[in-house]
């Protein structure tokens, strides 16, 4: 215990992960958001339509005004808002980490150190497939909170990646 010492750290020589440069989605992956969002917007549509066949009482001329304008607003914002979170969202691949940027009003950015992780999977979803792309599932030691996805990958890109991951965590067992 006599040798311990305790220096402090000159954070302005910390390595800094906004000066990293992340990849983008694959841009196929914005046409995989649109078509799952179109499928939330045609459920959104058709309840009120299903549900006025078998309660026409509920719906009266006032009603159908507000949903008129309801709906294309909301329908609206839900894609804006996909299109610039699509645009927000970054991965990177360091030496000792993983990074995952995403985020509309405030961007987060998540750093995961390989020794934290413990599992990744590779998930094809329906309509990625079609389009050749997949996501990767990080899973961490910290729990649920700490785990990331990133969605939008070319599969074979996608499968390279698992496969890094997981010669890192055979590295550290």
């Amino acid at each position: 215990m006599e040798n311990f010492t305790n220096e402090t750290i000159n954070i302005n020589q910390l390595p800094k992960f906004e000066e990293v440069a992340f990849t983008n989605l694959h841009p196929k992956y914005i046409t995989v958001v649109l078509i799952s969002l179109v499928r939330i917007i045609a459920i959104v549509v058709l309840i009120p339509i299903l549900l006025s066949m078998f309660k026409p009482e509920l719906f009266s001329g006032r009603v159908w005004l507000i949903l008129g304008i309801l709906i294309p607003v909301f329908s609206i914002m839900l894609v804006v808002f996909s299109i610039i979170g699509f645009k927000k969202k970054g991965f990177a691949f360091r030496e000792h980490d993983v990074l995952f940027r995403h985020g509309i009003i405030a961007t987060n950015t998540i750093v995961i150190p390989y020794n934290r992780v413990q599992h990744v999977a590779l998930h094809e979803g329906f309509i990625s497939r079609y389009f050749g792309l997949a996501k990767i599932e990080i899973f961490t030691a910290g729990g649920s909170s700490s785990d990331i996805e990133i969605p939008g990958i070319e599969k074979e890109q996608a499968e390279n990646i698992k496969q890094l991951l997981m010669g890192k965590i055979q590295k550290q067992l």
